[in-house]
């Protein structure tokens, strides 16, 4: 073997070693970040889906109420989205703690909702649904990255 595959080979041992190590309660802790933050991103993505019907109707000749029911659900969903960003802030660190790294980001992005209040019209209307599906497309991406780091703590304590 050459001195480099020799290397590798070890640092993976080494890495396999801390991973057996690792105290039950790094992990717990872990696993709990993990279902805090899936379950803060459902709860956002439910009420965005929502705003996006919503949207929807008033793209096609909603109305002021529709208006209004869709901003209260966009307006519902920008403290569950900080919610979630912090959950997953939270998450993050105690991975670090179990010697995995990830990186969750997740952008909030402001939904445009003064321009679609007082620009009403097809065009404010469709910017505001893009937004709203951009992010939605961003909570999927998390909630899959999630679920997957999951799977990898799951399968740390099995072989436990």
């Amino acid at each position: 073997m050459k001195e480099n595959e020799i290397q590798t080979t070890q640092m993976k041992q080494r890495e396999e070693q801390k991973q057996k190590m690792l105290p039950a309660v790094e992990l717990e802790q872990a696993e709990t970040a993990g279902e805090k933050a899936l379950w803060g991103l459902y709860i956002a993505r439910d009420t965005l889906c929502s705003a996006k019907k919503w949207g929807l109707v008033d793209l096609f000749g909603g109305g002021l109420i529709t208006d209004f029911i869709k901003h209260s659900k966009m307006d519902s969903a920008e403290p569950q989205l900080v919610q979630a960003k912090k959950d997953l802030e939270a998450f993050e660190k105690e991975l670090k703690d179990i010697h995995v790294t990830a990186d969750l980001r997740m952008e909030i992005g402001s939904f445009l909702s003064f321009a679609d209040f007082f620009f009403d019209g097809p065009i404010a209307d469709y910017m505001v649904q893009s937004r709203i599906q951009d992010t939605l497309e961003d909570i999927d991406d998390a909630i899959r990255h999630v679920e997957e780091l999951m799977n990898r703590i799951k399968n740390y304590e099995e072989v436990r």
